[in-house]
């Protein structure tokens, strides 16, 4: 994949300049802080860099934040947690610690030692139960709005079906927009892994959809709980046996954005990487002829069978 690489290059630029930058600047006559606060600021800046979101669509070591918003959902999602619930858990938190330090400076037993005897403050009280439902109602507002544009399914421009199962997905494409066909998509195992992919992520054959395009994904399972989930996309929704999901998307950029199953589904749960690749509305009318015949039904294709730990066993 191109350019998944550079991530990990300037991180480690990034950790090379900050262990060598104190070094250049006394040499330079510049005041640097004590060695003791060194490293708290060097780790507060690797933290915040680490933090910072994605646009290859996968995740690195190291990292706390978001990946890359790709799709108009994944934009209110983030949002919704960075400018609505952070500010509000942060300034309660720092209110919790405000009101502990002043309890503690103003009723220890040195500083009043004869302790009031109050036991009911109304207005206390009303303050203590009325402030946390207004807080709810805040959050709640624009979660219900979130909520909405998740659930409200707009007019499909691509339809994709997606089976979980132990331990892959298959991909179905509809026959009247120009698919007429399926196929499994299987981890690449550490063994065959090529340059510029990613341990655990890549795939062998990956959905393929336009950009600018609306996706619906219709999802199930053939065996037992799965949960295709894409960070990138916004979405995370069950697969369950039996019974047909939905969701949608519609991706703003080009490139491959990459998920795994989100459910603990058996002994190779971590083995179900996801990796979407966002093409041109042209590529991707060329890579459905090309997958047409490639993935072409026939009574010779590969049957699979439940796996049973033995060698071998995922496809027969």
């Amino acid at each position: 994949m191109k350019g998944a690489p550079l991530r990990p290059r300037l991180e480690s630029r990034f950790h090379e300049f900050a262990r060598s930058a104190p070094a250049r600047l006394v040499n330079n006559g510049v005041r640097v802080l004590p060695a003791s606060l060194r490293l708290p600021a060097i780790l507060g800046l690797t933290a915040l860099f680490a933090g910072t979101a994605l646009a290859d669509g996968f995740p690195v070591p190291g990292q706390i934040g978001f990946q890359e918003a790709v799709t108009p959902i994944a934009h209110e999602l983030e949002f919704f947690h960075n400018w609505i619930l952070l500010p509000i858990i942060v300034s309660i938190c720092v209110f919790v610690l405000a009101l502990l330090v002043y309890v503690i400076v103003n009723f220890n037993e040195k500083a009043n030692p004869e302790p009031a005897q109050t036991t009911h403050h109304s207005g206390l009280e009303v303050a203590w139960t009325v402030a946390p439902v207004m807080i709810l109602v805040v959050i709640a507002i624009p979660s219900f709005r979130l909520l909405t544009h998740q659930l409200t399914m707009p007019p499909a421009d691509v339809t994709v079906k997606v089976t979980g199962k132990q331990w892959y997905w298959t991909y179905s494409y509809p026959k009247d927009q120009g698919g007429g066909f399926e196929f499994d998509s299987e981890m690449i195992q550490a063994a065959d892994l090529k340059p510029g992919d990613i341990r655990q992520l890549s795939v062998d054959n990956e959905a393929v959809v336009p950009v600018g395009k609306v996706v619906h994904i219709q999802i199930t399972a053939a065996d037992v709980i799965h949960s295709f989930t894409v960070p990138s996309f916004g979405i995370r929704i069950d697969a369950v046996p039996g019974r047909m999901n939905e969701t949608w998307f519609k991706a703003e950029r080009e490139g491959i954005y990459y998920g795994q199953c989100s459910k603990i589904c058996g002994k190779d749960h971590s083995d179900m990487p996801i990796a979407v690749r966002v093409v041109s509305e042209e590529k991707y009318a060329a890579w459905l002829v090309k997958a047409a015949k490639k993935f072409a039904s026939s009574e010779n294709s590969p049957v699979h069978f439940a796996a049973n730990g033995a060698p071998g066993a995922n496809r027969q």
